[in-house]
């Protein structure tokens, strides 16, 4: 562990807080480390810490979302439109595996808090929707997985209505060559767009508009253009001059696999596999993945960024799924076992209980001090799609269409 880089740190984070000391020094001296149980007794722990994440916003103007996390310079942040929209498939998963159809009401909560939220022109707002923020192009794509599952599994039409808003604005917002470069995060375009995508491909074809499902395959292929033959993207990361992080590869990936399952094109398929099998290589042993990759998958940090390593766990059962190799199940296990042990299921701090933190140590690269709620959702996912052999979200029905999956 990079203890000198530690030590840099700015004193925004307050490492000497009792409360902050405790986890720093937990991942500082290797005590960290939790017993691993079975797959539902982590699910009910990150579970019930989402819940938590939704119900600290209570009484409050964005009640009915979910917190962002629990960070050391902040402490518990606003609801998240980003994130939020995409728990909101996770909690009715969740209610039918835990049998807690307490879960669908909190879901429908999150489903009313984002339509209140929809801008005139159809795009979601960014970041925290604070005073100011721009609609950013990922970020309305993944509200448009809630209001997917909204429709598809609480039969609600609103929510396609407002998914084919927020579509059409994609679709006013792309280049002529599928790229998004307007309303991007930091300016630039992002081949991990394609998640985003892949909501824009399922609300085009559960709503029969041929433009929706032209403009999702016109940056499918863009995206395309942008796979190195390692099966490594570039134009992945945050900003040019890094390397991606696991989280945004991880991201890429998922979006070429179930837009490939949703249009039966075994190139956006073999994308997805590509990628995937390349990281089952640069896997260590206890399931650990390094915080970022270079091309030919050479390992660019020596943290491990858990929300990534939560998405590639999903991505390879399904790969295992889609594909009926069973050589992705070992890499996915492995995977869960490690974040298992960065789980704290019995601390007596609400904030910690039951979350994942961004990086391991905590202190690393992604996510620095924090426990952002997209590492507890993808983690819950990842258990359940293990368990039950399911996808979360399930594979949308599209009248006239088959799809594989």
């Amino acid at each position: 562990m990079d203890i000198a880089k530690l030590i840099s740190l700015p004193f925004r984070y307050r490492p000497w807080q009792p409360r902050h000391a405790r986890l720093i020094a937990a991942d500082l001296f290797g005590s960290a480390s939790e017993s691993s149980h079975a797959h539902e007794v982590h699910l009910r722990s990150a579970i019930e810490w989402l819940c938590r994440a939704q119900d600290v916003r209570d009484g409050k103007p964005d009640a009915g979302g979910v917190s962002a996390g629990w960070s050391f310079e902040d402490g518990w942040l606003p609801s998240y439109p980003e994130t939020t929209g995409y728990i909101i498939e996770t909690f009715l998963a969740a209610a039918d595996i835990l049998k807690q159809p307490e879960l669908v009401e909190r879901a429908k909560r999150m489903v009313d808090w984002e339509l209140s939220i929809q801008l005139p022109d159809g795009a979601f707002p960014g970041h925290f929707g604070e005073e100011g923020s721009q609609p950013v192009v990922f970020n309305t794509g993944q509200i448009m997985h809630g209001m997917v599952a909204g429709y598809t599994q609480l039969a609600r039409e609103e929510c396609l209505e407002a998914a084919v808003r927020a579509g059409h604005w994609l679709k006013n917002q792309q280049d002529e060559d599928g790229c998004w470069r307007r309303f991007e995060h930091n300016g630039v375009p992002h081949v991990y767009n394609t998640r985003g995508t892949w909501a824009l491909l399922a609300t085009g074809l559960l709503a029969g508009d041929k433009g929706l499902i032209s403009a999702a395959k016109q940056n499918l292929d863009w995206a395309l253009g942008r796979q190195a033959q390692s099966g490594w993207f570039a134009d992945n990361a945050f900003t040019p001059e890094r390397s991606p992080f696991t989280h945004t590869i991880a991201y890429a990936i998922r979006g070429f696999l179930e837009s490939g399952v949703l249009l039966g094109e075994e190139r956006y398929l073999q994308a997805a596999v590509v990628a995937g099998r390349a990281m089952m290589e640069v896997q260590r042993d206890d399931g650990w993945l390094a915080g970022t990759y270079k091309d030919n998958w050479a390992a660019d940090a020596g943290y491990c960024c858990l929300t990534g390593l939560a998405q590639m766990s999903l991505n390879w059962i399904r790969l295992a799924q889609v594909t009926g190799s069973d050589e992705f199940r070992a890499p996915a296990r492995a995977g869960l076992a490690y974040l298992k042990t960065t789980q704290r299921l019995s601390d007596t701090d609400d904030a910690i209980r039951g979350g994942i933190a961004g990086s391991t140590p905590i202190w690393g690269d992604y996510s620095r001090f924090e426990y952002p709620n997209w590492a507890a959702k993808f983690f819950a996912d990842a258990l359940m799609m293990d368990e039950a052999d399911i996808s979360v979200p399930p594979v949308p029905k599209i009248k006239g269409e088959t799809s594989n999956g």
